[in-house]
């Protein structure tokens, strides 16, 4: 899977890129992270990429024409229908689901442009044409749309095969279709079996894998709606 990020700050991305899981993807060629820094195509001596936007009010707005030059370069680098996904509070919240659906590269392309706004938002003229799909972490507002690239990218990266080892890891968590899309996990535990008095509990060492699986599902916490 690749990822190309069109970010105002692509030294955000460089720890994140080497680091852990996503690193060591990375390094086996499972995922592919490419930085593009959206001052690079802007048309002004002074690498301007922001206006004041029109009707007055505070903040800046992203300008079209360096949106519009970069979005286009990274596009055509590759001819593919790789989706521009723009990092937004107006988005689709995300979800497991949103993530498993882009981790499936046989039903989704091979590659996802991430788009990262910043101070008021963008020009509504890019996300108007060029701009496929709107996700939101939530109805919070951030200072940019780094550290939500970052957060889809992870989500996406760790549903790929062998990025974290054993396919049952993400198939038996929260959110999974198989747990149930609105229930999280079930809690867990490792050696010692006591610590601080604090006792392991006693079905789980009890190798009775249909008691355990039944106390599982007993413990899966259901979301509030």
């Amino acid at each position: 899977m690749r990822f190309d990020i069109l970010t105002l700050f692509p030294e955000a991305f460089e720890s994140f890129k080497k680091t852990s899981i996503i690193g060591r993807a990375v390094e086996a060629g499972l995922i592919e992270i490419n930085l593009f820094d959206i001052r690079d195509f802007t048309d002004n001596k002074h690498k301007k990429v922001d206006d004041v936007p029109y009707g007055g009010g505070a903040g800046m707005v992203m300008m079209c024409q360096p949106l519009f030059e970069s979005i286009n370069h990274v596009k055509n680098l590759l001819k593919d229908e790789a989706p521009v996904v723009f990092l937004t509070a107006h988005g689709t919240t995300f979800n497991q689901e949103i993530a498993e659906k882009f981790s499936h590269a046989e039903k989704t392309p091979n590659r996802i442009i991430l788009l990262c706004g910043h101070y008021e938002g963008i020009d509504q003229r890019i996300r108007d044409h060029l701009v496929d799909l709107e996700i939101s972490l939530g109805s919070f507002v951030l200072t940019g749309g780094e550290l939500p690239a970052q957060i889809f990218v992870d989500a996406v990266s760790r549903l790929i095969p062998g990025v974290i080892g054993k396919a049952e890891s993400h198939q038996e968590e929260s959110f999974s279709q198989k747990l149930g899309r609105e229930t999280t996990e079930y809690p867990h535990y490792t050696r010692p079996e006591i610590f601080n008095d604090w006792k392991v509990p006693e079905v789980l060492l009890s190798g009775h894998h249909a008691n355990i699986e039944k106390w599982r599902e007993e413990q899966c916490g259901r979301l509030e709606k």
